[in-house]
Protein backbone atom coordinates (compact mmCIF):
# COMPACT_ATOMS: atom_id res chain seq x y z
CA UNK A 1 0.00 0.00 0.00
CA UNK A 2 1.23 3.51 -0.92
CA UNK A 3 0.18 6.80 0.26
CA UNK A 4 1.78 8.93 -2.56
CA UNK A 5 1.28 6.83 -5.66
CA UNK A 6 0.07 9.40 -8.40
CA UNK A 7 -3.45 9.01 -9.27
CA UNK A 8 -3.29 7.45 -13.03
CA UNK A 9 -1.74 4.61 -11.17
CA UNK A 10 -5.20 3.77 -10.11
CA UNK A 11 -6.69 3.34 -13.20
CA UNK A 12 -10.31 3.87 -14.93
CA UNK A 13 -12.13 1.65 -11.92
CA UNK A 14 -11.20 3.18 -8.16
CA UNK A 15 -13.10 1.69 -5.27
CA UNK A 16 -12.75 3.98 -2.51
CA UNK A 17 -13.41 2.60 1.04
CA UNK A 18 -13.80 3.94 4.54
CA UNK A 19 -16.00 4.71 7.44
CA UNK A 20 -18.97 6.13 7.44
CA UNK A 21 -18.32 10.15 7.07
CA UNK A 22 -14.74 9.69 6.34
CA UNK A 23 -15.28 12.10 2.76
CA UNK A 24 -15.78 9.11 0.27
CA UNK A 25 -18.58 10.74 -1.93
CA UNK A 26 -16.62 14.02 -1.79
CA UNK A 27 -13.89 12.10 -2.78
CA UNK A 28 -15.04 10.45 -5.56
CA UNK A 29 -16.81 13.33 -7.09
CA UNK A 30 -13.54 15.26 -7.21
CA UNK A 31 -12.16 12.09 -8.92
CA UNK A 32 -15.12 11.49 -11.02
CA UNK A 33 -14.60 15.35 -12.05
CA UNK A 34 -10.52 15.23 -13.06
CA UNK A 35 -10.49 11.99 -14.85
CA UNK A 36 -13.71 11.81 -16.58
CA UNK A 37 -15.05 8.79 -14.27
CA UNK A 38 -18.59 8.00 -13.61
CA UNK A 39 -18.91 8.69 -9.86
CA UNK A 40 -21.28 6.08 -8.33
CA UNK A 41 -22.27 6.34 -4.65
CA UNK A 42 -22.96 2.75 -3.66
CA UNK A 43 -25.56 4.50 -0.54
CA UNK A 44 -27.81 5.85 -3.12
CA UNK A 45 -27.91 2.20 -5.23
CA UNK A 46 -28.10 0.62 -1.42
CA UNK A 47 -31.29 3.17 -0.36
CA UNK A 48 -34.37 4.06 -2.10
CA UNK A 49 -34.73 7.41 -3.41
CA UNK A 50 -36.77 10.14 -1.81
CA UNK A 51 -36.29 8.46 1.67
CA UNK A 52 -35.18 8.82 5.01
CA UNK A 53 -32.31 6.08 4.20
CA UNK A 54 -34.68 2.95 3.61
CA UNK A 55 -32.73 0.08 1.85
CA UNK A 56 -33.62 -1.55 -1.16
CA UNK A 57 -34.56 -4.76 -1.43
CA UNK A 58 -31.27 -7.11 -1.29
CA UNK A 59 -31.30 -8.60 -4.97
CA UNK A 60 -32.28 -4.71 -5.85
CA UNK A 61 -28.65 -3.26 -4.51
CA UNK A 62 -27.17 -6.74 -6.13
CA UNK A 63 -28.29 -5.86 -9.31
CA UNK A 64 -27.72 -2.57 -9.45
CA UNK A 65 -24.29 -3.00 -7.59
CA UNK A 66 -23.29 -5.41 -10.44
CA UNK A 67 -24.46 -3.14 -13.50
CA UNK A 68 -22.55 -0.45 -11.75
CA UNK A 69 -19.20 -2.08 -11.89
CA UNK A 70 -19.44 -3.70 -15.12
CA UNK A 71 -19.30 0.02 -16.69
CA UNK A 72 -15.17 0.98 -17.86
CA UNK A 73 -14.94 3.80 -16.09
CA UNK A 74 -16.23 4.79 -12.68
CA UNK A 75 -14.93 5.93 -9.09
CA UNK A 76 -17.06 4.14 -6.78
CA UNK A 77 -17.47 5.23 -2.76
CA UNK A 78 -18.79 3.05 -0.26
CA UNK A 79 -18.05 -0.37 1.45
CA UNK A 80 -20.63 -3.10 1.80
CA UNK A 81 -18.54 -5.26 2.13
CA UNK A 82 -20.55 -8.49 0.85
CA UNK A 83 -20.19 -7.34 -2.63
CA UNK A 84 -16.58 -6.29 -2.35
CA UNK A 85 -15.16 -9.73 -3.82
CA UNK A 86 -16.53 -8.94 -7.67
CA UNK A 87 -15.97 -4.74 -7.18
CA UNK A 88 -11.88 -5.71 -6.54
CA UNK A 89 -12.36 -8.04 -9.48
CA UNK A 90 -12.91 -5.03 -11.75
CA UNK A 91 -11.17 -2.36 -9.86
CA UNK A 92 -7.54 -1.39 -11.07
CA UNK A 93 -7.18 0.94 -8.04
CA UNK A 94 -8.18 1.30 -4.44
CA UNK A 95 -8.18 4.16 -1.88
CA UNK A 96 -8.71 3.63 1.67
CA UNK A 97 -9.51 6.42 3.77
CA UNK A 98 -9.29 6.22 7.86
CA UNK A 99 -9.99 8.66 9.76
CA UNK A 100 -10.99 8.99 13.70
CA UNK A 101 -14.42 7.58 15.13
CA UNK A 102 -14.60 11.09 16.73
CA UNK A 103 -14.08 12.64 13.03
CA UNK A 104 -16.65 10.67 11.65
CA UNK A 105 -19.24 11.55 14.12
CA UNK A 106 -18.74 15.25 13.89
CA UNK A 107 -18.93 14.86 10.08
CA UNK A 108 -22.09 12.69 10.41
CA UNK A 109 -23.88 15.10 13.12
CA UNK A 110 -23.00 18.48 10.77
CA UNK A 111 -24.13 16.79 8.09
CA UNK A 112 -27.39 15.95 9.18
CA UNK A 113 -27.85 18.64 11.56
CA UNK A 114 -27.00 21.46 8.77
CA UNK A 115 -25.88 20.49 5.65
CA UNK A 116 -28.45 20.64 2.56
CA UNK A 117 -26.46 19.13 0.04
CA UNK A 118 -23.86 17.08 -0.41
CA UNK A 119 -21.89 14.18 -2.81
CA UNK A 120 -23.57 10.98 -2.03
CA UNK A 121 -26.64 12.48 -0.66
CA UNK A 122 -30.20 10.84 -1.49
CA UNK A 123 -32.39 12.12 -4.36
CA UNK A 124 -35.03 14.15 -2.64
CA UNK A 125 -33.97 13.16 0.70
CA UNK A 126 -32.82 15.11 3.73
CA UNK A 127 -30.94 12.87 6.64
CA UNK A 128 -31.80 12.94 10.09
CA UNK A 129 -29.89 11.93 13.28
CA UNK A 130 -30.50 8.30 13.98
CA UNK A 131 -29.06 6.43 17.00
CA UNK A 132 -28.54 3.48 15.11
CA UNK A 133 -26.12 5.66 12.73
CA UNK A 134 -24.41 6.79 16.04
CA UNK A 135 -24.11 3.24 17.24
CA UNK A 136 -22.79 2.40 13.59
CA UNK A 137 -20.08 5.42 13.67
CA UNK A 138 -18.83 4.51 16.97
CA UNK A 139 -19.14 0.33 17.33
CA UNK A 140 -19.26 -1.27 14.36
CA UNK A 141 -16.90 1.40 11.87
CA UNK A 142 -14.17 1.39 14.12
CA UNK A 143 -13.78 -2.81 14.02
CA UNK A 144 -13.82 -2.41 9.73
CA UNK A 145 -11.16 -0.82 9.55
CA UNK A 146 -8.58 -3.35 9.53
CA UNK A 147 -10.70 -5.99 7.60
CA UNK A 148 -11.10 -3.50 5.14
CA UNK A 149 -7.40 -3.08 4.86
CA UNK A 150 -6.51 -6.31 4.79
CA UNK A 151 -9.49 -6.88 2.04
CA UNK A 152 -7.94 -3.94 -0.46
CA UNK A 153 -4.08 -5.60 0.36
CA UNK A 154 -5.51 -8.80 -0.72
CA UNK A 155 -6.64 -7.04 -4.09
CA UNK A 156 -3.06 -6.80 -5.60
CA UNK A 157 -4.14 -4.05 -7.68
CA UNK A 158 -2.95 -0.61 -6.63
CA UNK A 159 -3.89 0.83 -3.29
CA UNK A 160 -3.55 4.04 -1.48
CA UNK A 161 -4.01 4.49 2.81
CA UNK A 162 -5.03 7.33 3.80
CA UNK A 163 -4.55 7.33 7.98
CA UNK A 164 -5.85 10.78 8.45
CA UNK A 165 -7.55 13.45 7.62
CA UNK A 166 -4.56 15.23 7.11
CA UNK A 167 -3.35 13.01 4.43
CA UNK A 168 -6.41 13.08 2.68
CA UNK A 169 -6.13 17.00 2.40
CA UNK A 170 -2.75 15.90 1.34
CA UNK A 171 -4.00 13.84 -1.46
CA UNK A 172 -6.01 16.40 -2.98
CA UNK A 173 -3.32 18.88 -3.20
CA UNK A 174 -0.82 16.29 -4.58
CA UNK A 175 -3.74 15.16 -7.40
CA UNK A 176 -4.89 19.10 -7.80
CA UNK A 177 -8.23 17.62 -6.99
CA UNK A 178 -10.75 20.34 -6.31
CA UNK A 179 -14.18 19.50 -3.34
CA UNK A 180 -16.21 21.80 -4.41
CA UNK A 181 -18.64 21.16 -7.23
CA UNK A 182 -18.16 22.63 -10.86
CA UNK A 183 -21.17 25.04 -12.00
Amino acid sequence: MHNTIPLSALGSRICILGPSNSGKSTLAAAIARKCDLAPVHLDQLFHEPDSDWVPRPAATFAALHDAAIAGERWVMDGNYSRHMPQRFTRATGIIVLDVHTATSLLRYLRRTLFERERFGALAGAQDSLKWEMIRHITIVTPRNHERYTTLAQQAAIPTVLLPSVRAINGIYRQWGLDRRPQD
